[in-house]
């Protein structure tokens, strides 16, 4: 079987053990998306966790359009998390330039929570993409990363955080070691309802850096749903021109 047939077999099993939180259950969805800074806390022990988008970029008069952007998160231990990134299907907009359309690479990780500390919440997140994209889409290699998101609450309303990273993709053949910075300012606006403005940059080894100005909003239809929409635009020349996207996550609990 090959690769993505085999990861996508094996999501349906997972999420068929599953079902929809129960309305007593104490917990409520939070989520990596969509801001570029991950969550700086890991899902609840026993419940899996999906996140979804589509993303349109402009990436110099290139239009692509990105989706589902799945991830899958699965509270293993009450601050370990096991993380899936299916494979997304990048399509070439218009459609006479479809030739580099296709799936891309996968990825499988591990998020430990390492705060709350001296009043901030702290993780690590290790994970390796596999090479199982289409010929013109993956990178061809076993790409390792690293993330270190932060956050910490300023009032009751106001919460500041941030991620420090290191990835190292293959590139035409070889590894290209990039940095990363990023920093998010989040306004809780109601309960259900928050927005944030964010600061990200990509440092490559090689090439120019990728630097965003990015903004979002997600509002939580209930505890365990979540509906999320931002757009960001490129303050460097090696960063796309401007991308927009929504998306839906929902969390489920082990029967």
């Amino acid at each position: 079987m090959r690769p993505k047939a085999l990861l996508a077999s094996a999501s349906v099993v997972l999420l068929s053990r599953f079902t929809p939180a129960n309305a007593d259950t104490a917990v409520t969805i939070v989520t990596d998306r969509p801001a570029v800074t991950e969550s700086s806390v890991v899902v609840p022990q026993g419940a899996l966790q999906s996140e979804n988008g589509v993303l349109l970029t402009d990436s110099g008069g290139q239009y692509v359009l990105d989706l589902p952007e799945s991830y899958l998160r699965y509270g293993l231990l009450e601050k370990t998390e096991l993380r899936l990134a299916l494979p997304d299907y990048y399509h070439n907009l218009p459609a006479d330039d479809a030739t580099t359309s296709g799936f891309g690479d996968t990825s499988i990780g591990v998020k430990q929570q390492l705060g709350p500390v001296a009043g901030f919440d702290l993780s690590v997140i290790a994970y390796l993409s596999l090479p199982t994209g289409a010929e013109r889409v993956s990178s061809h290699g076993y790409d390792p990363a690293l993330q270190l998101p932060w956050s910490r609450s300023l009032s009751t309303n106001w919460t500041l955080a941030g991620q420090l990273a290191a990835y190292w993709p293959t590139q035409e053949g070889r590894r290209n070691y990039t940095s990363e910075a990023t920093l998010l300012l989040d306004r809780q606006l109601s309960a259900p309802w928050d927005a944030f403005i964010e600061y990200a940059g990509d440092f490559p080894h090689r090439g120019g850096s990728s630097q965003l100005l990015h903004v979002g909003t997600a509002y939580k239809l209930n505890a365990r749903q979540q509906f999320d929409l931002h757009a960001a635009a490129g303050l460097t020349e090696a960063a796309p021109r401007w991308f927009i996207g929504v998306g839906y996550s929902f969390v489920c609990l082990t029967p």
